[in-house]
């Protein structure tokens, strides 16, 4: 329960201490500001403040809310009567359809439980929902407020703990003592390793059972080495296709066995196919700007493709952050070849990009000035953001699965993780140049400055996504936490060419290494996109197939990459064969 009645006697965020106050009175508003920003990086003190300004200031709305609350306290009552009495009840707060941590029989079989179980599931509900109805709060305020409660919820669930977790104890009896003790061995080996580890990594090596397909190094600069592939069909489309791999991880998700490997499908498909495998940049590769990523990445290896198999043009295919790179380099490219017959690609794919960032999901909670400001000057002492700083903000954002998950099955029922490809990939971070990624940020993240023409000038060119003519295949996932799908739905409001936009099931990995299987474990929908189409409305008039967006995204590429013919050699004289894939960059750590 807020504390409303001694709220004027606190200082203010933006207030210098009294004389009284623990912090000296000769600390300036600034230090005191940084301190705060120190102590609470991601400002949560500050929204839960805010909050509880705002309901002090309307107590006619704070009295309905506990109001709404007691009646719900009255139902939990006549909830426990009936489960005494051995009589059926439905839940008050009943789990949501994705929480899995009350899925065991022991949580509504047994009255106790099931009685820790919806006070739990009724206080967290109600308390999330009041926050949510906070009034004289923005919109964004009111989502950062609610996430921060969730968390703090997420990290009491009874779930959490030995004696508030009938599993735990049903395994600890059943082993006779050991799941707790191989539990604190699991618990000790984390601490030692300073991570939650999800995934045992020693199976797990690059380029013996991970990145295993087949090519070449052919390209290596600063920042990137280019892989090409040794081909699996006897004839090979015209129009080779380049991947755009996310810098923020390594582009080996783009091919982790040969079952999952979106890289061979291509191959066998017919196509011939290049890949970045970004640099993992060390503290000297600080003042690496954004643009360099254009100009010494995608340039690069578009350029590279084009010479090797000598076709007028190539397609270019994004993923995540490539995807949004990609975005500038087609508005960068349209800007220098105003003839489209000169364009270096020819049409192009976005997976799981973003391009407006008005509303980029839960991540916009770790995202304000003060943070963006704190992350940049930590940057700038070290040169460079860990890779594994930005892989515990990502797991906060889904802490129930990526977090309380395996502090449950580790620490309490003492499960060792199994060994999953995509996790040991999760986990294998990569770092951000200070600079790149300070403008990264700011400009896309904070101002929103790529869905406003001109405001951006990139190497050299003003970056309008209006320009964009060449057609575009874009795929999301219903269930991305990063790249919300009705926010990557936007791009076809954005450019000027034809969309084909692809909603698959799942998430923001498995949406998209989303092989086709039998039976199906996924489905898709797909259809035209335009100018003025709403997302949900889209969704709602479009069908939903089974299985795999892979095939139709086939369908729709192959007879736009032009005839088939004999395979390209692997490499040329302006682009030797340096090593064999998968290089060495992405061995890098």
């Amino acid at each position: 329960m807020p504390d409303t009645g001694r709220l004027e006697e606190r200082p203010q965020m933006n207030e210098i201490p009294a004389a009284d106050s623990p912090i000296s009175p000769r600390v300036q508003q600034k230090d005191y500001q940084d301190l705060l920003r120190a102590l609470d990086p991601f400002g949560v003190g500050a929204s839960l403040l805010a909050m509880e300004k705002a309901w002090s200031a309307h107590p006619l709305e704070l009295a309905a809310e506990l109001t709404r609350f007691s009646g719900d306290l009255v139902a939990l009552q006549m909830h426990l009567w009936k489960r005494t009495l051995g009589m059926p009840a439905e839940d008050v707060a009943p789990p949501h359809s994705d929480d899995t941590r009350f899925t065991d029989p022991a949580w509504s079989k047994f009255p106790f439980w099931d009685t820790i179980r919806q006070v739990y599931l009724t206080v967290t509900r109600d308390a999330v929902d009041m926050v949510y109805s906070t009034p004289d709060l923005t919109d964004r305020e009111r989502r950062r407020a609610a996430f921060w409660a969730k968390a703090m919820f997420n990290a009491v669930a009874p779930t959490n703990f030995f004696w508030s977790n009938p599993v735990a104890m049903q395994k600890f009896v059943e082993s006779g003592g050991q799941s707790l003790a191989q539990g604190f061995e699991q618990w000790l080996g984390d601490v030692r390793a300073g991570d939650l580890r999800m995934v045992d990594t020693e199976p797990f090596v690059v380029g013996k059972n991970l990145a295993t397909t087949p090519g070449v190094v052919v390209f290596r600069n600063r920042l990137l080495e280019v892989i090409q592939y040794r081909p699996l069909a006897d004839s090979v489309h015209e129009i080779p296709v380049v991947l755009i791999a996310p810098w923020i991880n390594k582009f080996y998700i783009l091919d982790l066995d040969p079952k999952k490997s979106l890289v061979r499908y291509l191959l066998e498909q017919g196509f011939t196919v290049f890949v970045t495998s970004w640099r993992n940049p060390p503290a000297d590769l600080a003042d690496v700007r954004f643009e360099d990523y254009l100009t010494d990445g995608v340039d690069a290896i578009v350029d590279t493709a084009r010479l090797i198999t000598g076709a007028p043009a190539v397609h270019a295919v994004g993923y995540c952050l490539g995807g949004t790179m990609l975005s500038i380099y087609m508005a960068w490219l349209n800007r220098r070849f105003p003839d489209p017959g000169q364009m270096p690609i020819r049409h192009w794919t976005l997976l799981a990009s973003l391009q407006d960032f008005s509303q980029p999901g839960e991540i916009e909670v770790f995202l304000d000035e003060g943070t963006v400001a704190e992350l940049s000057h930590l940057m700038e002492r070290r040169g460079y953001l860990e890779g594994r700083e930005m892989e515990t903000a990502f797991r906060m954002l889904r802490a129930n699965s990526l977090i309380w998950y395996y502090v449950r099955h580790k620490y309490l029922y003492g499960e060792t993780p199994p060994p999953l490809d995509v996790l040991y990939w999760n986990t294998d971070t990569t770092r951000m140049p200070a600079a790149m990624h300070t403008y990264y940020l700011r400009e896309l993240y904070l101002h929103n400055r790529l869905v406003q023409p001109d405001a951006l000038t990139i190497a050299g060119e003003p970056i309008d996504l209006g320009r964009i003519a060449q057609p575009l295949y874009a795929v999301s996932a219903e269930d991305d936490h990063i790249a919300p799908w009705r926010s990557t739905f936007r791009v076809a409001n954005l450019i000027g060419g034809p969309v084909r936009y692809v909603l698959s099931t799942s998430g923001h990995i498995l949406g998209i290494i989303n092989p086709p299987v039998h039976p199906p474990k996924r489905a898709y929908w797909a259809g035209p996109a335009g100018r003025g189409d709403d997302p949900g409305s889209w969704k709602v008039a479009g069908t939903q197939m089974q299985g795999s967006w892979w095939p139709d995204w086939i369908e729709w590429l192959a007879p736009r990459c032009g005839p088939l013919a004999a395979p390209p050699p692997l490499g040329s004289e302006q682009r030797p064969v340096l090593a064999e894939a998968p290089g060495g960059y992405v061995l890098e750590k």
